[in-house]
C-alpha cells in the first residue's frame, strides 16, 4: 500500500469560488479513477502561521497504481486547477 499525502497553500488572490470548485473536483476523483483505494481531504482547521490551507491523503495498491493516477486525464484536470490557485504544493509518498 502506498500513501500519498499532499498539502496546498493557496495564493492570497484565490477566491472562495475557485477553492470550492477545486474541492468539488477533488471529491469526484474516486468515482473516476479506479486506482484510488482511499481518498480524504479537507481544509485546515487550526489556521496557524505555518499551516497550509488544504490537505489530502489518499492510498493506492502500489507505485504503479499511484503513477497511473498521476497521469490520469481527470487527475491532470485537477492539477491544472491547483496550479491556477496554489502558491505552493508539497507532497510525500510512503509505503505502509
Amino acid at each position: 500500500m502506498i500513501t500519498h499525502v499532499v498539502v496546498f497553500k493557496f495564493k492570497p488572490e484565490a477566491t472562495e469560488a475557485e477553492i470550492q470548485h477545486l474541492a468539488e473536483s477533488l471529491g469526484g476523483l474516486p468515482q473516476l479513477i479506479e486506482e484510488i483505494r482511499e481518498f480524504r481531504f479537507g481544509a485546515d482547521v487550526i489556521r496557524s502561521e505555518r499551516s497550509y490551507d488544504l490537505g489530502l491523503v489518499s492510498s493506492f495498491d502500489d507505485l504503479d497504481a499511484l503513477q497511473r493516477y498521476q497521469i490520469h486525464p481527470e487527475h491532470q484536470k485537477v492539477v491544472a486547477q491547483v496550479k491556477a490557485i496554489a502558491s505552493n504544493v508539497v507532497s510525500v509518498d510512503f509505503s505502509g
